[in-house]
């Protein structure tokens, strides 16, 4: 629903609605709502049935801000990113031959939840994460080895969230916290 069409009487489908009910959560998350007006324009989402009625919910919002999507990819040879690196939104890491290795212990991750899209045909994935990071893959689907991850004893609070998905052929995952 980036785009509203120029007749703003056309119906609205359930996409539009829950990409308005998602930009509306995002604004109260962020500050920009209070629950009064919050509760007001869900309800007024909710109940919209045009493109304009819709729009009239969103008016007072601030712009939403364009997706954070990065693909990296290779055919063969290592994708190595370490260090001071700025995370994406959504990272997609894309592999025929050879191996990954993610390392967010010291990168800069704006994003309270980071996606992390693996498709990898043959090679090996290492994942280090922060020490206070959430981690969850279980949408991850391995052809050879089992995913390998021990949760840390402490659980952290207040890091962002890692969600990894994807595919791999031949080859294991591993995921770990950062000691530091």
């Amino acid at each position: 629903m980036t785009s509203l069409p120029e007749n703003r009487r056309q119906r609205i489908s359930e996409a539009d609605r829950d990409t308005a009910v998602r930009r509306l959560q995002e604004a109260y998350a962020d500050g920009h709502l209070s629950h009064e007006e919050m509760d007001g324009l869900l309800s007024q989402a909710l109940t919209a049935q045009t493109h304009g009625a819709l729009e009239e919910a969103l008016v007072s919002l601030p712009a939403e801000e364009p997706p954070t999507t990065s693909t990296i990819g290779v055919h063969t040879g290592r994708i190595q990113r370490g260090g001071a690196w700025r995370v994406p939104r959504t990272l997609k890491v894309e592999s025929s031959f050879g191996n990954v290795h993610l390392d967010l212990s010291r990168a800069v991750i704006e994003h309270p939840v980071i996606d992390i899209e693996l498709q990898l045909g043959t090679g090996r994935a290492r994942i280090t994460v922060p020490r206070d990071a959430i981690v969850e893959f279980e949408n991850m689907a391995t052809g050879w080895k089992d995913t390998r991850y021990k949760p840390p004893r402490r659980s952290g609070t207040g890091g962002p969230t890692i969600r990894i998905s994807g595919t791999m052929g031949f080859g294991r995952l591993k995921i770990r916290h950062a000691r530091r």
